[in-house]
């Protein structure tokens, strides 16, 4: 095997809850992610020479070791004591500074697959300790699915798979810096809390209106007044037949729950109308995050 093509999933956050912070700066996390889709595609070779080479479609994203995907090659690589250089093409269609772990994925991806390419025989236990090393989201990106995830977001707890659903998700012609959200939040000013567990019954009773009751994010007292077309984003998936919505991460990307494919169908072109959205699309649930091609 020289080549392998794997996908990697965007999630989204069905809730979202900051519980604290520690002395290193890491905040205490509660959230259940869900995986979603919309994937990139990560193209990884062996190189004849030694070394790290990505490549990547968009000139936004940076090749070099700042690249996560650089990290966990390099990461793995080290790990293993593998000698043989890798090549890794990205092809970017999750939205870049989303809060949709869409860096947190291709991580993800990159670890599995060059456990694959190389048949380095790792377990999940030894990718999750590779994948906290990269960042909060890399671990539960190696999974996929429905997941409750606590501490910094590396302590998991599988949930049932989610109900069906339609989903509406858009980006707006903005990025949001994760550091500026987490530094401005007051956690002492906020009142309402998600209701994790209510939520937790709703997935477990299959219940998609439960879910959409209780779509929650404490962030979105950071980042809606700084971006208030966030809030207009909603609206009018509210507006056009939404169950629920909410911001997803840290923002800006908007996603809406709907019953039917043709109402979220309709719900887009809407938002589309409003001038707002950058990217988007309409799509489902997924139950795994990096998947093999």
């Amino acid at each position: 095997m020289n080549e392998v093509r794997i996908r990697g999933m965007a999630k989204i956050n069905l809730a979202l809850d900051v519980l604290g912070k520690r002395p290193n700066g890491y905040h205490d996390v509660s959230m259940i992610m869900q995986t979603v889709g919309l994937y990139d595609e990560l193209y990884i070779a062996k190189k004849d020479t030694p070394g790290i080479a990505v490549f990547c479609d968009t000139e936004e994203l940076p090749c070099d070791e700042h690249n996560l995907i650089y990290k966990a090659a390099k990461l793995i690589l080290t790990h293993t004591k593998t000698k043989s250089g890798v090549s890794i093409h990205l092809q970017k269609n999750i939205p870049i500074a989303a809060g949709m772990a869409g860096g947190s994925t291709d991580a993800a991806a990159t670890l599995i697959g060059i456990n694959r390419l190389f048949e380095l025989s790792l377990d999940y236990e030894i990718l999750e300790s590779l994948a906290v090393q990269i960042g909060a989201d890399v671990p539960y990106c190696l999974h996929g699915g429905t997941y409750l995830s606590e501490g910094i977001g590396e302590i998991l707890k599988p949930l049932p798979k989610m109900p069906g659903a339609y989903l509406v998700i858009a980006k707006p012609d903005i990025n949001v810096s994760t550091a500026f959200v987490y530094q401005n939040l007051k956690l002492q000013e906020i009142t309402v809390h998600p209701d994790i567990s209510g939520m937790i019954g709703a997935i477990t009773n299959g219940d998609i209106h439960g879910v959409a009751d209780r779509l929650a994010n404490v962030l979105e007292t950071v980042t809606i007044p700084a971006y208030p077309q966030i809030e207009q984003m909603k609206q009018c998936l509210l507006a056009n037949g939404a169950m629920g919505a909410l911001m997803s991460g840290s923002g800006p990307t908007v996603f809406g729950l709907f019953e039917q494919e043709k109402t979220a169908k309709t719900a887009y072109e809407q938002l589309v109308k409003t001038g707002l959205v950058r990217q988007g699309c309409v799509t489902g649930f997924m139950h795994e995050t990096c998947v093999m091609e």
